[in-house]
């Protein structure tokens, strides 16, 4: 995944979601994500956009780009339909804008997710995004189980006691057992110092930096007790 050009400045995060409407042609009253998978859509936008955007659904919190919830809660508050707003994330996710006027060398990767992908998560912020009150799903495992699902571990790992089915990375349920808490932690932290045989060097190096420790021990924990034993105690 390449990273952002650079870090954005925490004052200037508004979404020009009135200037990418104009360039989003008869989106009104299509039902764009009709064949569109919403807990894929959430999976990726976690481990891919998660990391520069405020989404309260997917509880992300990152402060690079725009925040989303206050972008599209002013914009369904104008009228916008979520349809309009799927096709104005799936404009801007093909098409990325500067953050602001002065910040034009500053905007998202391009292709960043496409084809399939790009649908998924275009209709899945469209159906979270600036919605008052909405909160990220119980996950299953408790603390560690919903750590593992808000940083997106189920968008590349299988783990039954998450309930994910992710191929991109080894399943967890044949690698982990048997490893103690500090082996797991190496392997979130500093993934391409060893990586698993039949699988290249693509997951994240970053969540030394975006998860908290606390937030480290209780996923390790989750991932020691309940990997390839989805019926222990505390993993349901």
């Amino acid at each position: 995944m390449r990273r952002p050009r650079n870090r954005l400045r925490a004052a200037a995060k508004p979404l020009a979601v009135g200037a990418i409407l104009a360039g989003v042609i008869a989106l009104g009253g299509c039902d764009l994500q009709e064949d569109a998978d919403l807990e894929r859509g959430r999976d990726l936008f976690i481990a891919k956009c998660g990391t520069c955007h405020v989404l309260a659904e997917a509880a992300t919190t990152a402060d690079i780009g725009p925040n989303l919830d206050s972008a599209f809660a002013a914009a369904r508050a104008e009228g916008m339909d979520q349809d309009t707003v799927e096709g104005v994330v799936k404009h801007q996710i093909a098409f990325p804008r500067p953050a602001s006027p002065d910040q034009a060398d500053i905007y998202m990767p391009d292709d960043l997710v496409t084809g399939n992908d790009a649908e998924d998560v275009s209709a899945y912020v469209a159906s979270v995004a600036g919605i008052p009150g909405i909160e990220p799903p119980q996950a299953p495992g408790g603390p560690g189980g919903q750590v593992f699902a808000d940083n997106g571990c189920g968008a590349c790992h299988t783990l039954q006691a998450a309930g994910s089915s992710g191929t991109v990375g080894p399943d967890l349920d044949e690698t982990l057992p048997g490893q103690s808490a500090k082996m797991i932690e190496e392997s979130i932290i500093d993934p391409a110092a060893e990586i698993v045989s039949g699988f290249g060097d693509v997951m994240p190096g970053t969540y030394e930096g975006t998860i908290s420790p606390e937030d480290l021990e209780l996923l390790v924990e989750f991932l020691r007790n309940c990997s390839g034993d989805p019926d222990a105690k505390g993993c349901g």
